[in-house]
């Protein structure tokens, strides 16, 4: 089959894209809804984005990484009433998964081969040298381990975490399936929106049970009091933006965000998941100390999701957690091989169903008390201070993952342990409730001829990885912070009779009650001084990212050459993304640009947990303990070190982009 008979076969948005520039009357045509006489306004946009990434950390090539075709209808119409009507519809067929299909689709992944540090060598995936068959010589006739290869084979997958860091010595790591979940359902677990897709799902990501081609279909209209004051109010489909800053999420968290699409360097404006949200606006208008006041409520009462941070064997997965979580699902359902893992971690294991892994998503349903709230007032001082006052109640985008309990036996022996009662390698996935209290200002500097944006907000309930505590997790308030400054700058060797846009951004987030323990430290609950390595919280506790953009403007604006730079402090990475637009007329803008990364990943190892659980000696040193003793690897926290940038490291790529409107 050639390239172009599985374009034939995309009837969905090949329909689309036929009945937007072919089939639709014009505006005339079209039925009025109410009594106006107003017609419909109507624009086609056709976008195609292709990419090609360089070679990962395994030192291959990946080839083309994204072939995504984008056709979006946007209409507004007055109705009766004074009401307006606005919606956007969004199609999107991305044939990376037919063209590179050796990397992302029905051929990814493969045979694999796994670390033993005890021999010195590499074993494939299930010949683990504590098994079943040796286990019942090394350890007695009840180390039965169950796991059986025919459920889980040795093919279709990847080394967990090889992408971004390679295979480390002497780390712990097991096999991902990387295939889509119509052909390889190993690990596929709804982790809500994301984790059970097939290969037509990951293609067209919006044509799902959620309707997320519908990008927006709301119903908006002001209403005019007496005293001069005004009601708006917006029911729909929608995006709510609360932030006022770029790239950063501080306050703008009432949409969840589609990392799949193109990892954090698409616009939030396209990647923001549209819900269905009622808002409502009093604006008051002036007063003796405002030039102006508004108070805005918002409810958001669709049905809970979470970010999408990316399937397993898409070419984007941010913080590479949808690998991890969908190995480790694998691991729960199938049993698998883990490296170095036993007898003090390093003994290649192959553990049976049901013993590591995670177990259970709990994506909550809807009920009243799992809708979201908000609530914010926004005002602009007579020196001219916008500033807005922020209050949010909603869901956790991010998951958590809490060690399960399963009582006080062992379950490779069935023997009761003495003190245990935490299963510490296997988990529950779930999404806590969180409070937000906040605000935003923004001001000019005209001394500086600068504008400032200021933007913080407080959290209570967000939970973190913690090897510390008993059940690997913890709460933690955090407050995050964002200082922005822009700056229109005359650069003359770029253009000498228009200004430069320089911006520039620092993002603050601080965990409150931060555990972190050194070698040789205190380690809750116990007091013992025999770790091995740092264990606690993998994520900083102060965590400082900046940002500088420098956009120019060339050829009365048609030509803007740009340069993005960010720089994660903490893991002294930094990502450098060049690129220039150039509208060729009013309707074709075609775009040439880059993202490259640089830094190193030498500073993610962290405590993997080997020692964490307590089921000596099949893996654990020291029977009963509770909380870990500090092994390292680059999985599975790592990852939480690393950030964004860290796990990208090797995701080098240039692109091309042409947008038409029609």
């Amino acid at each position: 089959m050639t390239w172009f008979d599985c374009e034939r076969q995309l009837t969905p948005l090949a329909l689309a894209a036929v009945l937007a520039t072919a089939s639709f009357p014009s505006a005339a045509q079209l039925p009025l809804l109410g009594s106006g006489s107003d017609p419909w306004d109507i624009d086609v946009l056709y976008d195609n984005h292709t990419a090609y990434r360089g070679k990962d950390a395994t030192g291959h090539v990946v080839g083309l990484s994204k072939f995504r075709n984008t056709l979006t209808i946007e209409s507004r119409k007055r109705l009766a009433g004074g009401w307006q009507f606005g919606s956007i519809l969004r199609g999107t067929f991305d044939g990376v998964y037919r063209m590179n299909k050796g990397q992302y689709g029905d051929d990814a992944g493969g045979p694999i081969m796994l670390e033993d540090t005890s021999l010195g060598a590499m074993v494939p995936h299930g010949g683990g040298v504590l098994n079943y068959t040796t286990g019942t010589g090394l350890f007695g006739p009840n180390n039965k381990f169950g796991f059986d290869l025919a459920s889980n084979p040795n093919d279709g997958l990847r080394v967990l975490g090889d992408r971004w860091h390679g295979y480390p010595h002497g780390d712990v790591a097991f096999g991902v399936p990387v295939r889509p979940c119509d052909k390889d359902s190993r690990g596929c677990k709804d982790f809500g929106g994301y984790g059970d897709l097939d290969q037509s799902e990951l293609e067209m990501p919006e044509f799902n049970d959620r309707l997320d081609f519908i990008r927006e279909a709301h119903i908006r209209r002001s209403f005019y009091l007496d005293n001069g004051n005004a009601i708006y109010v917006k029911v729909g489909k929608q995006q709510v933006v609360w932030g006022r800053t770029d790239l950063f999420r501080v306050l703008d968290v009432i949409n969840p965000v589609d990392y799949s699409r193109n990892n954090i360097y698409d616009e939030l404006e396209d990647i923001r998941i549209p819900m269905w949200i009622a808002q409502a606006e009093y604006r008051m208008g002036p007063s003796e100390s405002m030039q102006d006041r508004n108070i805005q409520l918002v409810w958001n009462f669709d049905k809970f999701r979470p970010h999408n941070l990316g399937q397993c064997g898409q070419p984007n997965v941010i913080l590479d957690a949808g690998c991890l979580f969908r190995g480790m699902a694998n691991l729960w359902d199938n049993g698998g091989t883990v490296a170095n893992f036993g007898a003090g971690g390093v003994i290649s294991t192959d553990f049976g169903p049901h013993q590591v892994g995670i177990r259970n998503v709990d994506r909550p349903d809807w009920s009243l008390s799992n809708t979201q709230f908000g609530a914010k007032f926004e005002g602009v001082t007579q020196g001219g201070i916008s500033f807005s006052l922020n209050a949010l109640t909603f869901r956790s985008q991010l998951p958590s993952l809490r060690a399960m309990r399963t009582g006080a036996v062992n379950p490779f022996t069935g023997d009761p342990q003495s003190t245990a009662n935490t299963h510490l390698i296997a988990f529950d996935v779930v999404y806590p409730r969180v409070n937000l209290i906040g605000g935003s200002m923004d001001f000019e500097l005209e001394s500086l001829g600068a504008a400032v944006r200021l933007e913080g907000a407080l959290t209570k309930g967000e939970e973190f990885a913690n090897t510390a505590r008993d059940r690997l997790y913890s709460e933690n308030k955090v407050w995050r912070s964002v200082i922005g400054i822009d700056r229109p700058t005359f650069i003359p060797w770029i253009n000498p009779r228009r200004t430069t846009l320089i911006s520039a951004q620092l993002f603050w987030q601080h965990i409150f009650d931060h555990e972190y323990y050194k070698k040789g430290d205190y380690v809750a609950p116990s007091g013992a001084r025999n770790t091995l390595g740092p264990v606690g919280m993998p994520d900083w506790e102060d965590n400082f990212i900046g940002t500088l953009l420098i956009k120019g403007f060339l050829m009365n604006d048609r030509l803007s050459p740009e340069l993005v730079i960010a720089r994660d402090f903490r893991s002294r990475t930094h990502a450098i993304a060049p690129k220039v637009d150039w509208s060729v007329t009013d309707k074709l803008k075609l775009t040439i640009g880059a993202n490259f990364k640089g830094g190193s990943n030498r500073r993610n190892r962290f405590d993997d947990c080997r020692s964490c659980n307590p089921y000596a000696p099949f893996t654990g040193s020291v029977a009963d303990m509770g909380y870990s003793m500090g092994m390292a690897s680059a999985e599975p926290l790592g990852r939480f070190r690393a950030g964004p940038i860290g796990t990208a490291l090797y995701e080098d790529e240039v692109y091309f982009q042409m947008r038409y409107k029609f």
